[in-house]
């Protein structure tokens, strides 16, 4: 104790405030929207929230051909955010996708509708495709898992960037996740990318009269066919040009059943006109 008599009083603990660590900006995501049921080329859709979704299946991509379009909860379509079409998760939900084939995960921001053409379970963004590398692939088997990711990582997506990769799903579990792959439909074993150049002609609108509705038309066959496939539509040719539609149909009345797909597609108000196919 005599010791410690000499010795200076301990240093008072600093009254200054720590400087913050710098956080990404806190920008509230829209609210989500679960939808109702909704109609494409005669199957019926039912959204529901899902907070448990995880499931096995086939992706696609689709990219410069629905630039700009809306997208089903309003927003611009950009191929290269890391974005993503699903049939019933809520707008937007925010996945988690593994390519089962290299174990890659990326997360995926969803705020469309779809794929509607065949067997697909989900179709990616080019952007999203690029960063899980599958460009140049056909529909490439995956993995789907809603997750609830902090908002810094919601934040990133949302501003059209990438948000930081996932661990990598082990070989150990890739394999049983491979056995439960529902089988290939033939239609969806063409590749779904536009550097596809099929070899097969395009299926001709065989009914003349009655009415069509139209989504766009188009200098190439690659863009029509991707776009086709991706809303489970047609590609026809006319003349120079390709052309998405849906029908024929027997009256204009019957039509409005193609402008609820084409809306559902992303493509509102699409003409009804005449079945003359050019």
């Amino acid at each position: 104790m005599l010791a410690s008599c000499g010795a200076e009083p301990p240093l008072a603990p600093p009254t200054t405030t720590p400087r913050p660590v710098p956080q990404m900006p806190m920008v509230a995501d829209e609210p989500v929207t679960i939808g109702a049921p909704y109609t494409v080329a005669g199957v019926t859709y039912t959204p529901e929230d899902a907070p448990n979704y995880d499931a096995v299946g086939y992706a696609g991509w689709y990219g410069e051909e629905l630039q700009g379009n809306k997208t089903a909860n309003g927003e611009a379509f950009m191929p290269l955010a890391i974005t993503a079409a699903h049939k019933t998760l809520p707008l937007p939900s925010y996945v988690e996708v593994t390519a089962l084939d290299s174990g890659k995960t990326i997360l995926v921001r969803i705020n469309d509708r779809g794929p509607f053409a065949n067997d697909r379970l989900i179709d990616l963004s080019r952007g999203a495709a690029e960063q899980l590398g599958i460009i140049g692939a056909g529909a490439v088997p995956v993995r789907v898992r809603r997750v609830n990711p902090p908002e810094q990582d919601r934040a990133l997506l949302r501003a059209q960037q990438r948000a930081a990769e996932r661990l990598e799903t082990p070989a150990a579990l890739l394999a049983p996740l491979r056995a439960k792959l529902p089988p290939r439909q033939p239609v969806a074993s063409a590749p779904l990318s536009p550097k596809t150049h099929p070899t097969s002609p395009a299926p001709p609108v065989t009914t003349k009269g009655g009415y069509v509705v139209q989504v766009g038309a188009f200098s190439s066959r690659n863009r029509a066919e991707t776009l086709a496939k991706r809303i489970g539509a047609t590609a026809i040719e006319g003349g120079s040009l390709w052309r998405v539609r849906f029908g024929p149909y027997p009256t204009r009345t019957a039509a409005q059943a193609g402008v609820r797909a084409a809306a559902a597609g992303g493509f509102e108000n699409a003409p009804i006109i005449a079945n003359d196919a050019r």
